[in-house]
Parts: structure tokens; C-alpha cells; sequence
């Protein structure tokens, strides 16, 4: 069951659909599973942060393996003037391929 009015795609649309209680394809995501999101997501809020640029090198690397080669991806870091990938991110991200 499609829910129209929500978008599937971009970076909002899981935002959106947790606010709503709401998967994207329409159904309701369980009480106990929202709970325990609000829950982890309540301490996040109250976590200092480091700078924004090491948020953005975090989420271009969690988000970037998906979809580039390793190789690619630490290139690009490198031509953005980022930290390439460390050890522990190429071992967990590109370990199993």
C-alpha cells in the first residue's frame, strides 16, 4: 500500500515517515520499535558534536561506501581536502567485499 503523499526518495523522506509512525510504503511501524528510535535518537540530541565538517566527512563515508568503490571514494575525500579512510572504516565498509 503506496502512501502518495509521502516521498520515498531523498534524504528527508525516513525523517518524514518516523514523524509520521509511518513506513515509507504506508504501513504503521510498531510502538515498541518508534519507542526505542525516539529513545536512542532523545540521548543523540544531548551529545556534544565535534564541528560540522567531521559530521560531514562521517555521513560522506557511511553513506559514500554505498554507493563508490573504496578506492573512488578516498580519492574524492582527499580532492575535498578530508581525512582519507582510515583503516577501521575501509575494514568495516569494503572488509566483506
Amino acid at each position: 500500500m503506496a502512501n502518495a503523499t509521502q516521498p520515498t526518495t531523498g534524504a528527508d523522506a525516513v525523517d518524514a515517515a518516523i514523524a509520521q509512525g509511518l513506513d515509507l510504503d504506508g504501513s504503521p511501524i510498531p510502538p515498541a520499535k518508534l519507542d526505542l528510535y525516539k529513545t536512542v535518537m532523545a540521548k543523540e540530541e544531548g551529545r556534544q558534536r565535534s564541528g560540522v565538517q567531521n559530521t560531514m566527512r562521517s555521513r560522506i563515508v557511511r553513506i559514500g561506501a554505498k554507493h563508490f568503490p573504496q578506492d573512488e571514494l578516498n580519492q574524492m575525500l582527499r580532492d575535498a581536502e578530508f581525512a582519507p579512510l582510515k583503516e577501521k572504516e575501509i575494514a568495516f565498509y569494503y572488509g566483506g567485499k
